[in-house]
């Protein structure tokens, strides 16, 4: 009977959401790759998607308590993974990202890398006693995000590791920081963002120069960006029509099953299609912060919000960068973009979020 009322107990809502948002992103990605050597795409990803929720299933049986209980390991664990990608890692597009697992398949270590800061960030803030924090634990948990940041940047990957800084923000925001830390913080970014431009390589700091002015190079640099504008353009308000995407099908468009999906999605299904998309993910957001005040303690609370604010801002990221507004960076949309250890991990953090669920009653 406890099985079956774990079952009952999910939140189908969240899952149900997230299937719609997968269903339409499998839609796209038969679009976008239809007659090209990524034709298989859109079956692969249905493969993901099927995986993905087996994932989620077994993250909610295992008590997150028990997880958190494990983050010194799962943290060195990760380190260790993060060190040998670049040793064993297969080249692509020039960064080491993924280690080959066989049959076309790869693993991405960055992304459930992820699910580790999670983790961290929560077991850290929940452990304190206090509802302020001082600054030794800003100093602590900013160095124990910024090991796994700083070796995957230097994969070179600096999209995916931003995506460790939204996890970090929200919990020193939750967890109680000083407004005198925060603006110390916000200041010692700003100082130092120009010293860090000499430490991107060269395509990085090509796409912070497109970005400012991407007609500078528009056949070369600036590609990706105008095709982009022009395919979120062309699509109107109701769309040119699944597979009649003049920017997408003719290949204009680079990469439109995954970094510039949404671009191919504007195209083919209009102003209209991106409110339903836009729609679907504000109401997943909306669960997810549902069961973060529904959780039965402070980790909890912080692993659910830790997941909407990494969902939040790939959505802004990926979006942005389709409508020119932010720089190219490779940070895929999540659940829509085709790619494995993404729909994987973020399925995993929907398991998290529905074990916080599950015991919400638990004294």
């Amino acid at each position: 009977m406890s099985g079956y009322r774990s079952i009952r107990g999910l939140d189908w809502g969240l899952i149900l959401i997230a299937v719609a948002i997968c269903a339409l992103g499998i839609l796209q990605i038969y679009s976008a790759t239809l007659d090209t050597a990524w034709r298989s795409a859109w079956w692969k990803q249905i493969l993901y998607l099927v995986v993905g929720l087996g994932a989620m299933w077994l993250m909610t049986r295992i008590d997150y308590h028990t997880l958190l209980g494990q983050v010194p390991v799962l943290y060195g664990a990760s380190l260790a993974l993060l060190v040998l990608t670049p040793l064993v890692g297969r080249l692509v597009w020039g960064s080491k990202r993924w280690i080959p697992m066989g049959l076309g398949f790869k693993f991405q270590t960055s992304e459930f890398v992820k699910l580790v800061i999670v983790l961290l960030v929560a077991r850290y803030l929940a452990e304190l006693k206090s509802n302020r924090l001082e600054g030794r634990d800003l100093l602590k948990l900013g160095a124990l995000v910024g090991v796994p940041f700083a070796l995957v940047a230097a994969q070179p990957d600096l999209g995916t590791s931003l995506t460790y800084v939204p996890i970090l923000v929200i919990g020193l925001f939750l967890g109680g920081i000083r407004w005198q830390h925060a603006a110390l913080v916000v200041g010692l970014a700003a100082v130092l963002m120009p010293v860090g431009w000499f430490f991107l390589k060269d395509y990085q700091r090509a796409r912070l120069e497109t970005f400012v002015d991407p007609m500078k190079d528009p056949t070369g640099k600036g590609y990706q960006v105008i095709q982009s504008k022009i395919a979120v353009g062309a699509g109107g308000i109701w769309g040119r029509g699944v597979t009649h995407g003049s920017q997408t099908q003719l290949r204009f468009l680079p990469v439109a099953h995954t970094d510039f999906l949404i671009s191919a999605f504007a195209e083919e299904h209009g102003f209209v299609g991106i409110l339903v998309v836009l729609g679907l993910y504000f109401l997943l957001m909306m669960q997810v912060v549902q069961n973060a005040q529904t959780a039965p303690d402070r980790a909890g609370m912080f692993i659910c919000m830790g997941v909407c604010s990494l969902l939040l801002f790939h959505l802004l990221v990926n979006a942005g960068m389709a409508a020119g507004r932010m720089p190219v960076t490779g940070i895929p949309l999540p659940l829509m973009s085709y790619g494995g250890s993404s729909m994987l991990s973020v399925f995993m953090m929907l398991g998290l979020v529905n074990n916080v669920r599950l015991r919400r009653f638990v004294a």
